[in-house]
């Protein structure tokens, strides 16, 4: 019996990688792989049985999983980032949230004869979309940069809205069980928010003096955080019953908005914490559904499928719209994505739990209801939306822009070459003295590692299609070349050779970088280039005529000129001087490293 249920446990870990690494080669959200596979292996093969696994502790274990959830949305809040990323953002967060959740409360209602606080509940739980399910969509579909923007900023910071927005139904609910009369009511839920919101903002005061002090060492800063988390979820609901929920998601908003706390770190913690816990979870919670609960829902689940996919969401993105400069096509491809994330699965879940525990009886509709609108969401909208944002006309152009990992001298050279040619470029680079010089140059930089979670929510790449590594760190290079390799395709990501002391290293970069390699002259290095440009070598761009072709180009500058990028006439930047290299002809850009003539090219 103990040696089945590691099998079954490792079995979790197992299926929820192979979802993960499914999700991320197919580019759609990943939760919509783990809720099919939990289902699988769940009511359809009878192979995992979580009541049966973890008997008691199976609830707990979601209780904490979802104050992980929630506290982790929070730290995204930012009130700064509210006022700063457009009217249309504003306008979804406020007026799009409350219409969403009262179109999704009436239909429910009406649709399946459930208490009135029930569909309130499931209409403040299916406002919230997510990243993780949007940020994938984004990826595939590559719309424009305005509705890229609106997509994702309104997906991350509706997590934590409609989180705490779900928590406070929650608790009125709870508050106004059967046999509380109207005052006990109002003397309970006031507790919970009194409770929540004084030891939210305490703890998180207190967490981010720990952190901004350095009280805690490197190696504790993650596993303390959530550590002590947890704890204060735990204090919480002792203190008063299912506080615990609105405490974590005050305690994360606070420390989000308190200045000088390093929360990034503990941001990318949750990219492993949610492959790990988050991903084995909804197998869990798939694999608890039974068949029968999606047949008791009947014909009035499909109102409401349809309330919410062609009248809340498009009465909430036109009426945020108004007053904008969005165009019908923004707002008609706006209206059709919405699908439903990680938050609404969890919580819905726990939810339901605790209200059939308090003797609501119609809460067991509420899990298989939320599941069926997140099944249907994810999988239409992930589909559809490409041929949509053909159609409408949407789409970003060509994506011949560039991302330069480094912001060096060299770079940024490059990098003022191609804007001064008409060629976008991002720069990114973990060195903040590299970044300022950049900001001087009034190039757009990002200032970090463009392959991790916090530059996937941060870093807009539209307009980005193609990525140069020219900077001195090998593994970040190789780390980085990996990530766009998947992003972007083999063709259009470039990297520099190495040394060759760093060729006969015992850790020789693996087969796959080195495709990136052979894009520019054999031998080009960083280190090559740093030499020469420390030598008084500078970034040139010459236009070619009939007159003066790449032949005379070539000749005039001879062993000068170290040939770096071309630019055609139509504005498309390729690498120049490999074997596969284009030729370059009448109106075309040549961008090179060029020495000086009284120079002579170091060994």
């Amino acid at each position: 019996m103990l040696e089945q249920s590691v099998v079954t446990l490792a079995g979790i870990g197992v299926i929820s990688l192979v979802c993960q690494w499914v999700a991320w080669r197919m580019r759609l959200p990943a939760i919509l792989f783990l809720l099919v596979a939990g289902i699988v292996i769940g009511p359809t093969l009878n192979l995992l049985n979580p009541d049966g696994l973890f008997g008691e502790l199976l609830f707990p274990i979601i209780s904490l999983a979802v104050a992980v959830i929630l506290f982790e949305g929070s730290l995204t809040l930012k009130f700064s980032e509210l006022q700063g990323h457009g009217i249309m953002v504003r306008n979804l967060l406020a007026t799009g949230t409350v219409v969403t959740c009262l179109v999704a409360t009436v239909v429910a209602y009406f649709a399946l004869n459930i208490p009135l606080s029930l569909a309130m509940l499931f209409g403040s739980i299916v406002v919230v979309s997510g990243p993780t399910v949007i940020m994938p969509l984004l990826r595939a579909v590559r719309p424009s940069a305005r509705i890229n923007n609106i997509l994702k900023w309104e997906g991350i910071v509706i997590d934590p809205i409609g989180a705490l927005l779900a928590v406070l139904v929650f608790e009125f609910i709870i508050a106004s069980g059967p046999q509380n009369a109207f005052l006990s009511t109002l003397s309970t839920f006031g507790a919970t928010l009194v409770l929540g919101t004084t030891l939210g903002c305490s703890a998180g005061y207190l967490l981010g003096l720990a952190l901004r002090e350095k009280w805690l060492p490197q190696f504790l800063l993650n596993t303390g955080t959530l550590t002590f988390m947890l704890g204060v979820y735990a204090l919480s609901n002792f203190l008063v019953h299912e506080s615990g929920l609105l405490t974590v998601t005050v305690m994360g908003i606070w420390l989000a908005n308190m200045r000088g706390v390093p929360i990034d770190e503990i941001l990318e913690f949750k990219e492993s914490l949610s492959v790990l816990l988050i991903s084995a979870l909804f197998i869990i919670l798939a694999a608890r559904m039974e068949f029968v609960a999606l047949y008791e829902l009947g014909v009035g689940v499909v109102w409401i499928m349809l309330a919410l996919i062609f009248v809340a969401r498009p009465l909430a993105v036109f009426l945020a719209g108004v007053g904008t400069e969005l165009s019908w096509q923004e707002k008609s491809f706006l209206s059709w994505i919405a699908p439903r994330g990680i938050v609404a699965a969890a919580v819905s879940s726990l939810f339901a739990y605790r209200l059939q525990e308090n003797g609501m009886e119609e809460a067991e509709l509420l899990v298989p209801l939320v599941f069926l609108v997140i099944v249907v969401t994810v999988a239409l909208q992930s589909v559809s939306a490409s041929p949509l944002a053909r159609l409408l006309g949407v789409r970003e152009p060509d994506s011949r822009g560039f991302l330069l990992l480094g912001a060096n001298p060299v770079a940024r050279d490059i990098a003022k070459a191609f804007k001064e040619s008409g060629v976008q470029v991002i720069l990114s680079d973990t060195s903040w003295e590299n970044v300022r010089a950049a900001r001087m140059d009034s190039l757009p930089i990002y200032y970090g590692n463009p392959a991790s979670e916090h530059a996937e929510n941060n870093l807009n790449l539209s307009g980005i299609g193609q990525m140069l590594a020219i900077s001195p760190y090998k593994n970040l290079n190789a780390h980085v070349v990996y990530h766009f390799l998947d992003e972007f395709g083999s063709t259009h990501v470039y990297a520099l050779q190495e040394g060759e002391q760093d060729q006969r290293a015992s850790h020789q970069s693996s087969g796959r970088f080195m495709e990136a390699h052979g894009a520019f002259v054999d031998g080009l290095s960083y280190a090559k280039l740093a030499s020469l440009y420390s030598q008084g070598a500078r970034v040139k761009t010459t236009l070619l005529s009939t007159e003066f072709n790449f032949e005379a180009y070539k000749a005039k500058h001879g062993a000068l000129l170290t040939m770096l990028f071309a630019i055609s006439p139509s504005g498309e930047a390729q690498p120049v001087g490999g074997p596969d290299g284009p030729t370059p002809s009448e109106g075309w850009q040549m961008i090179s490293l060029i020495q000086k003539k009284d120079e002579t090219p170091s060994a």
